[in-house]
């Protein structure tokens, strides 16, 4: 317990028991304390959880950002490193944090992170993903956001760790494109909470700009038929998005 840091792992779950004993394992050992906040799981997440030592609270879904805020005042060290349950720890990342902490240079930290898809770690697809999940406690942190793409927010200078976190996101093919049109129609909501009306134009040239921007400028074809893929996968959710957006706006127009 002497070597734990004053840090408070964060996690929202919800039917996790594939992917958070990596989770909770690279964690475990530098932690005070690790909060989770599950939904209800109905798989093994609350046992897998408990054999760690978590704090585990059950609350029903709110959405990512409530949920996520929820976590905060739940927290009892100096610092809280938000984590989702599907993203793994490295070894330099780890050892950086214990240098943040210790150090107390910066109120807040961004961490890189990058994708584990169909048995390759991808180094250029969704690349640069750095996401702010260091903070202090007395930072005043609060997630924000809309329907979809939440983001913290924090009091304070940040820094940029060494290491990166290595995201889980997807099981397989099928459970990327479920996944895909899950946040396509969720982004479409947030543009209609913001008045956005569909646009043709948009439509069709939108999904090529987006699997051009991650296939060439962003370097994904350097990653093989995995980087294809995400890719496509681009080209598909902002098709999609503008799509479910077109439905919901002429939905709204026959009321």
């Amino acid at each position: 317990m002497h070597n734990k840091l004053d840090l408070s792992v964060a996690i929202i779950t919800f039917n996790e028991e594939d992917k958070l004993p990596k989770t909770l394992e690279s964690i475990v050992d530098i932690a005070k304390e690790i909060i989770i906040i599950d939904s209800y799981s109905t798989d093994n997440t609350i046992h897998i959880a408990k054999e760690y030592g978590a704090k585990i609270y059950q609350e029903k879904w709110q959405g990512f950002i409530k949920q996520k805020n929820l976590l905060i005042d739940k927290c009892s060290s100096q610092w809280i490193l938000f984590l989702d349950a599907d993203e793994e720890l490295t070894d330099k990342l780890k050892d950086s944090i214990k240098h943040a902490v210790l150090s107390n240079k910066f109120s807040g930290y961004c961490i890189k992170r990058r994708t584990f898809y169909l048995g390759k770690l991808l180094k250029y697809s969704w690349q640069p993903d750095i996401r702010l999940r260091l903070v202090r406690a007395d930072s005043n942190p609060l997630w924000v956001g809309e329907v979809v793409h939440e983001e913290l927010t924090f009091n304070g200078k940040s820094g940029l760790l060494d290491g990166f976190l290595i995201h889980y996101s997807y099981e397989n093919i099928q459970d990327h494109f479920i996944k895909t049109i899950k946040y396509a129609k969720l982004s479409a909501e947030s543009y209609v909470i913001r008045g956005k009306k569909p646009s043709v134009i948009k439509l069709l040239f939108n999904p090529i700009i987006a699997f051009f921007k991650l296939y060439i400028l962003k370097g994904s074809i350097l990653d093989g038929m995995q980087g294809f893929i995400a890719a496509m996968s681009a080209y598909i959710y902002a098709f999609l998005k503008y799509i479910f957006l077109w439905e919901q706006y002429y939905k709204d127009k026959l009321k």
